[in-house]
């Protein structure tokens, strides 16, 4: 799995990041969205990874995804911030338009 982060994502998450949190993790968010196959791809910030996370190959930041969460996430994607809200995608569409900043502190 690979991630590409923009040079716009990557200063905002670092203008977050006021708790100098190690590592991006890709998170499948199911709360209030009924069962587990339902849900929303989204981002966080995190100190650290857990056996049950796997590594995101990218340039810009130590990026983690929970190894059975992965599956509702494509291969190659791209984060980027447009609009006031990071925008995940891939070339195949859109995963999240709207990822607001609140979600990297959650």
């Amino acid at each position: 799995m690979k991630l590409t982060i923009t040079e716009k994502a990557i200063s905002k998450i670092q203008e977050f990041n006021t708790r100098n949190h190690h590592y991006l993790l890709l998170h499948y968010d199911t709360v209030g969205c009924g069962c587990g196959v339902n849900g929303v791809p989204t981002i966080g910030l995190v100190d650290h990874k857990d056996d049950s996370h796997i590594e995101v190959e990218t340039h810009a930041m130590p990026t983690i995804v929970n190894k059975m969460q992965s599956v509702f996430f494509a291969e190659n994607m791209k984060l980027d911030f447009v609009g006031g809200t990071f925008r995940l995608s891939s070339p195949e569409g859109i995963l999240n338009p709207f990822i607001s900043t609140t979600n990297l502190m959650d």
